[in-house]
């Protein structure tokens, strides 16, 4: 079964939540930023390395396949499994030692450039890996193109983000 979207939706589409994640962005106040509150604990900064450390997983896994060369192992142990619940935890336990001490600039901004990035590969890529069901087969037998690569952010956390804007009357 191919694709039903292609290359150009696909980057449509990532250049549009690029511009989501900018009017969200607009939406906090910076010195609410490494306040505790989105998540818990967790400031929006926090969050955005979460995300970010995510992305950067799909991204290398991309630009790996780009090059024809091997998956790479994730960048956390590799026996943490990512379909495991108690493994996950482990993993955004770890993504988050690796950004809590980065300065708020720095997380901004390396989650900006990641759509560039993203959008990069993306672009790199032959109309046929991206519509092909089983070009990545992390991916499941699904198409990049067809891919919820944006799900994480609106699914698990945009609503608890959402929800801590209204506490702050945002």
């Amino acid at each position: 079964m191919s694709s039903t979207r292609t290359k150009a939706d696909l980057l449509a589409r990532i250049e549009d939540e690029r511009e989501q994640w900018h009017r969200l962005l607009a939406r906090i106040d910076r010195a609410h930023m490494e306040e505790p509150g989105p998540m818990g604990v967790w400031t929006f900064k926090d969050l955005t390395a979460h995300l970010l450390g995510w992305r950067e997983r799909t991204i290398g896994r991309l630009d790996a396949a780009g090059r024809g060369d091997e998956t790479p192992p994730p960048p956390w142990p590799a026996e943490w499994d990512e379909a495991d619940d108690a493994s996950v935890d482990a993993i955004n336990a770890w993504i988050y030692e690796q950004h809590r001490e980065r300065p708020l600039d720095d997380v901004l901004a390396d989650a900006d450039v990641s759509y560039q990035r993203l959008a990069s590969i993306v672009s790199s890529l032959s109309e046929e890996d991206v519509t092909s069901p089983e070009r990545f087969p992390y991916l499941e037998g699904q198409a990049l193109a067809d891919a919820d690569l944006f799900g994480h952010l609106h699914e698990e956390h945009e609503p608890a983000i959402h929800a801590w804007l209204a506490e702050r009357g945002r």
